[in-house]
């Protein structure tokens, strides 16, 4: 009779401590439903949310800004989509890593099993890996700084210590930019320590750049410069050298015959 009394105890137990991981599992899944679909909606009424350009504090502004506004409104709505996607996607897997880390951890304590140890190990583990995959992390980190901050979008204009293009894709490890020369260019985001975004600010082509050519009409002119000295000099020279040889030719028609 004991033996069965404890074999009916453990199995209790043991039903007890299932019922109470599913209660977990159920919660965790419950969590993780509604935060997701919470994302999701901002995430989708933030992608819908009309242009900049067509809100009513900007409607005064539309006549002088009708032929831009295609343009605008078209790259405005890219950026944002793009944005929004990303920070979705970022949060929902930054989301389910939480819910099912701390999900699992309260599973175990159901079933009484101690988990001190256990984060002790994760702990070592998450650091070795840190150690081991810290360019990957950086990666991800710069991506989030670029794609929180607005550093630069799908259209702008950047120049970095490597690349001057146009960016045509942002995600959360790399950039990527269509370079000047058409050359399809994969930028790490951690690898970027300089940037500048013509976009953004009121950048002005030096003088070599300008497609006026503002320095060609100088070489121009000095090439013509150069040249008109070495005409103007050959017939000079021409002209001295039929003086000497007619100089020559009097003097020897003055000279007496030898006698």
């Amino acid at each position: 009779m004991p033996q069965t009394d404890i074999t009916t105890a453990l199995e209790n137990t043991f039903v007890e401590d299932l019922i109470n991981a599913g209660i977990v599992l159920a919660v965790g899944l419950a969590v993780w439903l509604v935060l997701h679909y919470a994302i999701r909606i901002v995430v989708k009424r933030v992608q819908a949310d009309s242009p900049v350009l067509e809100r009513r504090s900007l409607r005064w502004a539309a006549p002088m800004l009708r032929n831009i506004d295609p343009v605008v409104r078209a790259l405005d709505q890219e950026r944002r989509v793009q944005r929004a996607r990303t920070v979705g996607s970022l949060l929902n897997s930054v989301l389910t890593a939480v819910v099912a880390t701390v999900t699992g951890f309260y599973v175990l304590m159901a079933f009484n099993i101690n988990v001190a140890p256990l984060i002790a190990s994760v702990g070592v583990l998450g650091i070795a890996i840190g150690f081991g995959c810290q360019q990957l992390i950086r990666d991800f980190l710069a991506g989030i700084c670029i794609t929180l901050e607005d550093q630069y979008g799908i259209g702008d204009v950047i120049q970095t210590s490597e690349v001057v293009g146009s960016v045509e894709y942002v995600g959360l490890r790399i950039t990527r930019v269509m370079g000047e020369d058409g050359t399809l260019w994969y930028l790490r985001n951690g690898e970027i320590l300089r940037l500048g975004n013509r976009s953004k600010g009121h950048y002005q082509p030096p003088a070599e750049e300008l497609p006026d050519g503002g320095a060609a009409p100088a070489a121009a002119g000095t090439a013509a410069g150069g040249a008109a000295p070495a005409v103007a000099a050959g017939p000079a020279s021409d002209t001295n050298g039929q003086a000497g040889e007619q100089a020559r030719t009097d003097t020897q028609r003055a000279e007496p015959p030898a006698g």
